[in-house]
């Protein structure tokens, strides 16, 4: 085997690599989307098996946008749920949180106003 073989032999493996990321990419979306209802899920399923490189091609010409948006969010709820669990996990809360529990509390007679205030003012710091 020559070097121009071997190079070439890395490209393609590159490129193979490269589809197949696309592939996985978009079937996560199909099944990401939820307004995407079930039959036309199976349609670009099986497109994607019979005319693979033609169907990816409209795919993410067609529904690109939409598919960068729920990649979006789904990253941003991923990051709120780690933030929620790691808070509950230490046992802190946040400040509006701590605010609307000694709210509760005042409004159920608990505590005072000043002890209201004072809970507030620590939540605040």
């Amino acid at each position: 085997m020559d070097l121009w073989s071997f190079i070439a032999w890395f490209f393609w493996i590159f490129v193979f690599a490269a589809y197949l990321m696309v592939v996985f990419s978009i079937i996560a979306d199909i099944f990401r989307d939820h307004s995407l209802a079930g039959g036309w899920k199976a349609v670009w399923i099986l497109f994607l098996i019979f005319v693979p490189f033609l169907t990816a091609l409209v795919y993410l010409i067609a529904r690109g946008r939409g598919m960068q948006q729920r990649s979006v969010a789904q990253a941003a709820e991923i990051r709120q749920q780690q933030a929620d669990y790691i808070r509950s996990a230490a046992g802190t809360s946040s400040p509006s949180d701590d605010i609307a529990k000694a709210k509760a509390l005042l409004d159920a007679g608990t505590i005072t106003q000043a002890e209201f205030d004072a809970l507030k003012a620590k939540a605040l710091a």
